[in-house]
């Protein structure tokens, strides 16, 4: 099963035909590909599946989604894999 945690925009590249982004999930930075969403800027918050933001979420659903997974386990249980 796939869970798609909100992430937080902190920086962004743009360089070899391709739109990068460094997102912030919960302590954690990954490399996001923007291409699919050319217009996001740092401080948005996305979804992102297989390396590529899919959707844009508003701070509130993403603090809001980040505090059920928080309160029901889902991400003491992502890091401990």
């Amino acid at each position: 099963m796939c869970l798609a945690v909100p992430g937080r925009i902190t920086s962004i590249e743009s360089g070899g035909g391709r739109v990068m982004a460094d997102v912030d999930f919960v302590g954690e930075s990954r490399a996001v590909c923007l291409d699919y969403l050319p217009d996001l800027a740092v401080g948005d918050y996305v979804i992102v599946h297989a390396g590529y933001a899919l959707t844009r979420v508003t701070p509130e659903e993403a603090e809001r989604t980040v505090g059920l997974m928080q309160e029901f386990g889902l991400l003491d249980e992502m890091s401990e894999s």
